[in-house]
């Protein structure tokens, strides 16, 4: 078993070169363009003995820049579990990984993270005239464009090796298992449509 960093680096060796020198402290116009392009990520929390990675997604843009080191990111209506946000109040840094459909390369950002309610900030943040419930403004403080081998491996934007969803019990059948409950069991399609209803 590996248990020092000594006995990773003995393994892999250093990061040199771009790997290191592309790390910033802020976005360029790169991250930016980034981040109008991108409809979804991942949001990663920890309150210093849990974990948690939040996917958060809308239309392109959804993340606001507000300048060079600050990010505007809205939390619309879900499960009321708000795992992420608990580990916030408790621990403010956060990680965040941006995708954008079709292309294999990513946008990390790590930073510290606040809640807001703030009528202004939640504005920023409406659609169609509906604010986010809260929003979070993350600081920047490492911003980097991470390599494509992970989603190149994966193929994930290459359709041709989807699996077709009935390969996977429905979401509702899954549940059914998982809870034991004896309630009858929602259609998938019903699901999704009372999904589309509650998105804002």
């Amino acid at each position: 078993m590996i248990e020092t960093e000594e006995q990773l680096r003995a393994i892999y060796g250093h990061p040199k070169g771009r790997s290191v020198e592309k790390e910033m402290p802020r976005l360029d116009r790169h991250c930016r363009r980034f981040l109008e392009l991108s409809p979804f990520l991942l949001l990663s929390t920890s309150d210093g003995s849990r974990l948690d990675v939040s996917p958060k997604g809308d239309a392109p843009g959804f993340v606001k820049v507000l300048d060079d080191e600050t990010l505007l990111i809205p939390d619309r209506p879900g499960n009321k579990r708000i795992d992420g946000l608990r580990n916030i109040v408790r621990n403010p840094r956060v990680g965040i990984i941006f995708l954008i459909p079709n292309v294999n390369e990513t946008l990390r950002v790590n930073g510290p993270a606040t809640i807001h309610d703030d009528p202004d900030l939640l504005a920023l943040c409406a659609h169609e005239g509906r604010n986010p419930i809260t929003v979070l403004k993350v600081k920047t403080e490492e911003v980097f464009l991470h390599c494509a081998k992970s989603l190149m491996r994966s193929a994930l934007w290459g359709y041709e090796s989807w699996p077709d969803r009935d390969e996977l019990p429905t979401m509702g059948e899954m549940l059914r298992d998982q809870t034991g409950s004896q309630d009858p069991v929602e259609p998938q399609a019903e699901m999704v449509k009372r999904y589309a209803t509650e998105l804002y």
